[in-house]
This record gives C-alpha cells, structure tokens and sequence, in this order.
C-alpha cells in the first residue's frame, strides 16, 4: 500500500536515480527475517538448499551493498552482480528507461561497478551470516583477453559465493554474447572451472533468449557435458514485440512483462534440449505468483525477478511466496521439487 502511494512520485524521477534511492533505502532500513530454511517452499538445486524458489535476479544490486536487506524482503536468494575485475563506468547516461505502459525496462548499463576487490570486502564482511547470496561474473569491456577476466573473478568470488552466475548473454557489453558460440563457451567453462578448482561453488551460466535452435542444442551439450550447476533462461532481449511507451526504441535490453511469452518458450526450449539433467533458473517477465508457478510448471526449479520490483514494490517477493505456497496445495503438489516440469 505505501508503495503504491508513493510509486507516483519516484516515477517522476530519472530512472537510475530512483533506483539508487532504493538502495540506500534498503540499507538504512531494518531488516526484515528472511525466509527460514525448511519450509513448504524449500528445494534444493546444485546441492543447494532454497528456503523458497524465489529470487531476486542479477543486475538489481551490482555492487553487492544490499543482499541481506534482500533476503530480508522475501527472497529465497540473492544474485548481485555483474561484477568486473576493474571498476568501470558503464555507458553513458540516459542508459535505463521506464516503459511503464508496458510494464516494462530497457537497459543500457554496459557492467556498471565498482570492481571485483570492493565488492568482495562487502562479501567477506557478511559472510559468516545465513542466505544464499550468489554472485554474478563478468568481464570488462575493454578487457584484452575476456575469458581470463572470468577466470580472475572466479577465483575471486569462489570462496564467497553460494553459486557463481556465468553471464555471457547481456547485449550491452559488445561482443560478449559471442561466448554463447560451442567452441568460445567450451574455453570459457574450462577456464572458469579449473579457477574454481574441486571444491568451489557450483557455476551457473547465463544465457539470452535470442538463441537459435542450433545455439539451443549446443549450450544444452556443454552444460550437461561440463556438469554446469544450472542454467539461467534468459538475460534481456535485443528483440522488440510490439511497444506502446515513448521510449520503445532505445537501445538496449528489453526487460519485464514483454519479455514473458519469449524468456517462457526459451525456458520450455532448454527443458527439451536437456531432457530435464540439467536445473533451470526462469527469468524474465515474471511478476505474479501465478506466472512462477507457471515457470515451475515449465521446468524451472527456481525463478527470479527484477522488473516486476519497479512496479509492484517490496511486497512483491512475499506476494508470490504466499500465492506459490497456494498454487502448490491447490495443484496437489507435496513439494516445489514435484511440480518442476510437470505441465
């Protein structure tokens, strides 16, 4: 209710800056309790335990500054990120756009961060607390040799990570989705496993949904063959289904309640692909209970969120945790783990 009184008035601010209040926001104020271990909710994914499927997806908080205040708010974890090696800037600004009459984002940002080495005195500093707090890696873009850039983090990251996130799917780092080809996404994983070593975090990789059936197939290949953790389905899209919001031709990746009927059929595509060995992670254009549960459905065994959080608010994670827990009763489900691809 509050937020909706005051969702006018942020609305009246440029996008970036209303989202950096929301993070300074989320540091000074109390922390909720976040979702304890053990419930209806509960699955485990990469031999880790989720206290509920929900998450909140990469890119809300880049700089790991606010996991915790995350968790707090309902989320059955936390992905922060992307993090580079190097701090860097980002593309220039204007670079996020509200389409509110598409209930929609389209994003610019270009890996805008403050470096691995700061966020990772953020992340030592709350290690010791509970909450599954992955960590998303990416390389910078003027990065000379860009798989060492993932290795670096890598190392990095691994001892502070629940799980590493891969991104190679965001369309604002040039070239960078060209890691997506067979033979550039066989190096990479190489590279990223032998820094992890044996006993590290497992790796998921992320992925876009601008991907060709023969893209499909061969990402599907590697995960299985490399023994990936899970696959996230999707990042943004460079496509445009039709707009109604001034903003509709910006450039950049298209997020939110237009991405929904793609990021669900990619989500469907890897299911198929996988023959169901590999866990899903669906993003994209989900904003209700009802539309995590149909992700679930569809074969994912953890969803996340970011979009909806502009236009719903705080409330929004323990709204589709209350609803899931609904559906699951109504459905004659006895566990979220039951219901993974049973549409």
């Amino acid at each position: 209710m509050l937020y909706e009184l005051l969702r006018p008035l942020l609305f009246t601010l440029d996008a970036e800056r209303a989202h950096q209040l929301a993070l300074k926001a989320l540091g000074f104020a109390p922390k909720g309790r976040a979702v304890a271990q053990g419930g209806p909710l509960a699955i485990q994914v990469g031999g880790i335990d989720f206290p509920t499927p929900l998450g909140m997806a990469a890119g809300f908080d880049k700089d790991a500054q606010v996991p915790d205040a995350l968790l707090g708010l309902g989320f059955g974890f936390v992905e922060v990120g992307s993090i580079t090696p190097l701090p860097q800037a980002g593309n220039p600004k204007p670079r996020l756009f509200r389409l509110v009459e598409d209930g929609a984002v389209i994003n610019r940002m270009g890996f805008n961060n403050g470096g691995g080495e700061a966020a990772a005195i953020r992340l030592r500093a709350r290690s010791a607390k509970p909450g599954v707090v992955g960590i998303n890696v990416g390389a910078n873009k003027d990065a000379a040799n860009r798989i060492a850039d993932y290795a670096a983090m890598t190392r990095l990251m691994a001892p502070l990570a629940s799980y590493l996130a891969v991104n190679i799917s965001s369309p604002n780092t040039p070239g960078l989705r060209a890691l997506q080809d067979e033979g550039a996404l066989n190096e990479l994983l190489d590279a990223v496993f032998e820094a992890r070593g044996l006993s590290g975090p497992p790796v998921f990789l992320k992925v876009a949904p601008d991907l060709e059936p023969a893209d499909i197939d061969a990402i599907a290949r590697i995960a299985m063959d490399k023994g990936l953790g899970a696959l996230i389905v999707s990042n943004t899209t460079i496509t445009r289904p039709p707009l109604k919001s001034r903003h509709r031709e910006e450039a950049g990746g298209l997020s939110g309640a237009p991405l929904h009927d793609l990021a669900l059929q990619r989500l469907r595509d890897f299911r198929q692909a996988t023959d169901g060995q590999v866990p899903l992670v669906g993003v994209g254009g989900i904003g209700s209970a009802e539309q995590a549960w149909q992700r679930i459905r569809a074969g994912a065994s953890l969803v996340q969120v970011y979009s909806a959080m502009v236009y719903e608010g705080p409330g929004l994670a323990r709204r589709i945790n209350r609803g899931l827990a609904e559906l699951m009763v109504r459905d004659g489900f006895a566990s979220i783990a039951e219901a993974v691809g049973s549409e």
